[in-house]
């Protein structure tokens, strides 16, 4: 890489100081970055794809540099030893600028010493969402014959992680199916599913795109796919009906799009917290909340799986199974984490109708609570609670028996038993 014709000038009270020897005349124009934000577009403007690709870097975190086709990347401070990140946006229904895309990027160069590159696709993805749809093999294609630049300039095909936003995880799929699966990695936050859940593996985000791919769910019964799509795929909060999101349609457009924008909330506080995001390998959402699924070692050989910069999300086997769904709890605001726990009770006698206990950590002004039930001629319930301190910060821990609804007396049931509580992943496999 040739040196810096500027390196070494001393900048002063906004001022070049230029020295030279035996020169005269006025100093030479001082050089500037030129940042370029994203494209605006409209309803009318949405056809064409006009794809523009910004380099951010390291040394100027909140400068996109708009990369050109006659530009050598190189002279705009691409680091071609560095991972390679390159962000790609979903459908823009209004053809604005992502509002999470300055934040996304700056919790990247933070978290990463790498090269980030923003996708900016506005205005293929402005309009009508089949017309978006229809755009993404030609995105696709565009991107794959810009990373075949990066390539020439010595960047390793494996050094290369897409993130990819709804319909920009299946842009992010085409490149990887381009690219024979040779891509370090592909992350899909909440990948679309509108047109894509009877999709075939050739024009949708799979496992087969890159050497890991994981895909965070957050909005599966609406814009979300239902389907797994990767090696790992995490379904928080049961993949839908995210906590502190509206549940009412009078709240706008709020209500559509905060489930799904969900993902990408939570994988920019993954970037900015050191608090892991676990999951848990479960047949179901019902099943993991009855505390069914307790540890990671079936599949992962107890190398539990976290959202974020994590080397194949913290799995450490080789090879890697495909389309696991792992589950996780959150709370409505961020950081977003929490520590998950067993909690069991024991009856000392047998009834003959369910028994529903209330389980509630409390520490400091946070309260987590979740009911157990317990079938009638048994003795045994447990279930997972979510709380977002650890069980050694918990200060008190209350249990309230709910009697069943009986209007015309008090119930003066007294139940007797023995409770217990775990934190995850518990190992013990001799647990109930």
């Amino acid at each position: 890489m040739a040196p810096d014709p500027w390196e070494g000038c001393f900048w002063s009270w906004g001022l070049l100081l230029w020295l030279s020897v035996g020169s005269t005349g006025d100093a030479p124009p001082t050089p500037q970055t030129k940042c370029t934000d994203f494209q605006n577009a409209n309803l009318l403007q949405g056809t064409n794809l006009k794809a523009h690709f910004l380099l951010f870097t390291p040394s100027d975190p909140l400068c996109g540099q708009l990369v050109e086709e006659s530009s050598d990347i190189r002279n705009l401070g691409f680091n071609a030893t560095l991972g390679t990140k390159l962000v790609i946006h979903g459908f823009r229904a209004l053809g604005t600028k992502p509002s999470w895309i300055d934040k996304f990027i700056s919790a990247l160069l933070q978290a990463a010493d790498a090269n980030v590159i923003a996708v900016d696709w506005v205005y293929g993805s402005t309009g009508v969402y089949f017309s978006a749809v229809e755009n993404v093999v030609k995105l696709g294609l565009e991107i794959s014959r810009f990373l075949r630049k990066l390539l020439v300039l010595g960047v390793s095909e494996s050094s290369i992680h897409i993130i990819g936003v709804s319909l920009g995880a299946h842009v992010g799929g085409m490149v990887g199916h381009f690219y024979k699966g040779q891509l370090g990695q592909i992350t899909g936050l909440d990948p679309a599913g509108p047109e894509y859940t009877r999709a075939s593996l050739e024009e949708r985000l799979d496992p087969g795109d890159a050497l890991f791919v994981e895909a965070i769910h957050t909005d599966t019964d609406n814009l979300g796919i239902r389907i797994p799509v990767g090696h790992v795929d995490y379904y928080v909060n049961g993949g839908q009906d995210q906590p502190g999101c509206p549940t009412s349609i009078s709240a706008g457009y709020s209500y559509l799009i905060c489930d799904h924008m969900r993902a990408v909330h939570i994988y920019i506080s993954a970037l900015e917290s050191s608090c892991p995001l676990m999951a848990f390998p479960c047949t179901s959402y019902k099943v993991f909340l009855a505390g069914h699924c307790l540890d990671c070692f079936n599949p992962f050989l107890l190398s539990c799986p976290r959202i974020g910069l994590v080397e194949q999300g913290g799995v450490k086997i080789e090879p890697l199974p495909k389309e696991v769904k792992v589950y996780l709890l959150t709370t409505s605001t961020a950081p977003y984490c929490v520590h998950h726990s067993l909690v069991e009770f024991y009856l000392l006698k047998l009834r003959n109708q369910d028994t529903c206990i209330t389980v509630t950590f409390l520490s400091s002004s946070v309260t987590s609570s979740v009911t157990i039930t317990i079938p009638r001629q048994q003795r045994h319930g447990k279930g997972i609670i979510a709380h977002p301190s650890p069980q050694c910060q918990i200060n008190q821990v209350k249990l309230k028996f709910q009697p069943s609804n009986r209007v015309w007396k008090k119930d003066r049931t007294i139940v007797i038993g023995m409770f217990c509580t775990a934190p995850l992943p518990v190992h013990d496999k001799n647990l109930p």
